[in-house]
């Protein structure tokens, strides 16, 4: 006998689909500071510019047009696409427009994650559960920039795999017609070739490590597959503009030893950082699941675990990934461990208890799946933006830098004054100013760190850090107007210089203005604010934005 239909108001209902959709919302605004999060750092402003450069110009750049120290130098736009569909909002909606579009991609990737994770453990509760730990993990990247389409991309190959890996093998066509579209818009692609030789090599570990011979050819069958995919998925990312000078960019980039170095997201992973509440349990549990799949012999998903926790300690950018990565898995341990707890010689109350669970989140997830409108998700996002075009907008969904850390009002008497300025800031700012300013100025840097390259990157940290050739490098591209935070060490040393004065400090930034002209043979100052203490400090354009994150800031009126 068939079930009955349910009634058509169930299907207007909030599932935990739509608990999954707006979990990072609820995140971004009660611990980010709302819109404001989704700046964290200066790159959305390059970004949004170069796509109005490209829909103006009708092309994709190869030569850099937002510096003046490095004009006209080869460059590689490797995010074109995410540029130019970005650009376009921002040319018709403003910032709001990109911050919504980025907010709803972050959505779509805890929807997926979570109906992935779901369908992994069949326990819907365990699955939304996991997602609170996801969610604060990944929010450590939550920027309005290309890199969110990589999370995005990331879970829509994990869940194909993972259908391939159930028997339907045809879907491994759609792997590298994705890859296109992913190369396009963020250089992060490789993660889906990665993803798919992990379940090759997965089916090439069972086939040399089983004892039975019977079992050896058909787990080397299973890899081909794969492997082909893999393989196309490589040949499909050479159809990008740059062709295969792209791989040759980003294979240097990742070789250089700069970022490891000096840029907080290529860096080790801070345990001091609140997202380590997050972070810390699923890797004891992803790495309880790495060594359970791999006593059950499925090796792929041992390799996946334990090489993107890995990777997520050696370089803290890639935590969103294996938080992404393991929530599956995760799950999929944890209700197989459940399921067996009820035989286990522990307390009764301890039985009782799981047995309880099963039986919730069984009747619980027969009434979750029925098919619903998703009303509540939709109405979330159009409050959203309704708020974001709000005339008087509150604080937490004006899409604008925050006036605390960007500098804002100081622009604004940039922008006033009448004679030509050669503008010095720190990288951060530089993406902020080729936002506001370009292009009636152009920056020193901002944060391109993979085009600048290594000799001028520390060539930029030795004027940061105030070394002993700091003037000379601002007077060899006639630096006339320095703009600083008043903690900078820098800030300290042109204050005891007889060539600078300031002439505007409003708390958030100061500017500093040549008293003659620059010609590189200025008398040399070494001082440095704080007694010293802020000399040759880690210069990069993520430091603060990392901080913000997991905390909220307070939001100032707009100027």
């Amino acid at each position: 006998m068939d079930a009955p239909k349910p009634h058509f108001a169930v299907r207007l209902l909030p599932s935990l689909t739509d608990a999954a959709f707006l979990m990072p919302i609820a995140f971004l605004f009660l611990r980010m500071g709302g819109a404001t999060g989704m700046l964290g750092d200066g790159d959305t402003g390059w970004h949004v510019r170069t796509g109005e450069w490209i829909m103006a110009n009708g092309r994709v750049p190869h030569e850099d047009m937002f510096s003046y120290t490095r004009a006209g130098q080869p460059w590689f736009a490797w995010e074109w696409l995410w540029d130019v569909v970005f650009g376009w909002m921002h040319q018709r909606a403003g910032m709001e427009a990109v911050i919504l579009a980025s907010v709803v991609v972050v959505c779509i990737t805890s929807v997926l994650l979570f109906r992935l994770t779901c369908r992994k453990c069949g326990n819907p509760l365990l699955a939304v559960a996991l997602m609170v730990l996801v969610t604060g993990g990944t929010a450590i990247h939550w920027l309005a920039r290309p890199h969110l389409f990589t999370m995005l991309f990331t879970v829509i190959f994990y869940s194909i795999l993972e259908r391939v890996k159930d028997g339907n093998v045809r879907l491994l066509w759609w792997l590298p017609v994705l890859t296109v579209l992913w190369t396009n818009l963020h250089g992060g692609f490789f993660l889906g070739i990665a993803l798919t030789g992990a379940y090759a090599a997965g089916e090439i570990a069972d086939a040399v490590f089983t004892s039975d011979a019977g079992r050896r050819q058909p787990a080397l069958r299973r890899s081909v597959p794969y492997l082909i995919t893999a393989a196309g998925c490589f040949a499909m990312t050479f159809v990008n503009p740059y062709f295969y000078h792209l791989h040759q960019h980003i294979l240097a980039f990742l070789g250089d030893g700069y970022q490891y170095r000096n840029i907080v997201e290529f860096q080790s992973f801070d345990f001091h950082n609140p997202v380590a509440s997050y972070f810390e349990p699923m890797l004891i549990l992803a790495l309880g699941a790495a060594v359970w799949n791999l006593y059950r012999r499925r090796f792929a998903y041992s390799i996946l675990l334990a090489g993107w926790a890995h990777l997520a300690l050696v370089v803290v950018r890639n935590e969103p990934i294996f938080m992404i990565v393991a929530a599956p898995l995760v799950a999929e341990m944890l209700q197989s461990l459940l399921n067996e707890l009820p035989a286990k010689d522990v307390a009764a109350w301890i039985r009782q208890s799981a047995v309880k669970f099963g039986e919730y989140a069984k009747d619980f997830g027969s009434t979750d799946s029925i098919a619903r409108l998703h009303l509540t998700s939709a109405a979330g996002i159009g409050l959203l933006a309704a708020l974001f075009y709000a005339p008087n907008a509150p604080a937490k969904c004006r899409a604008e830098y925050d006036a605390k850390r960007y500098p804002a009002k100081a622009i604004e008497v940039l922008r006033q004054s009448g004679s030509p300025e050669v503008i010095f800031t720190d990288d951060e700012w530089g993406g902020y100013l080729i936002y506001r300013l370009y292009p009636s100025e152009r920056v020193f840097i901002d944060g391109r760190s993979d085009f600048y390259g290594t000799p001028f990157n520390e060539k930029y940290q030795s004027v940061m850090n105030v070394r002993y050739d700091w003037e000379k490098s601002l007077g060899q591209y006639h630096v006339n107007t320095i703009l600083l935070s008043p903690k900078a060490a820098l800030a300290g040393a042109l204050k005891e210089s007889r060539h600078w004065r300031p002439v505007y400090d409003d708390g958030v930034a100061i500017v500093f203005r040549s008293t003659e002209d620059r010609t590189g043979g200025a008398e040399q100052v070494s001082v440095a604010t704080n007694g010293g203490k802020d000399r040759d400090r880690k210069i990069t354009k993520s430091q603060t934005s990392d901080l913000t994150i997991t905390k909220p800031h307070p939001r100032s009126e707009p100027s």
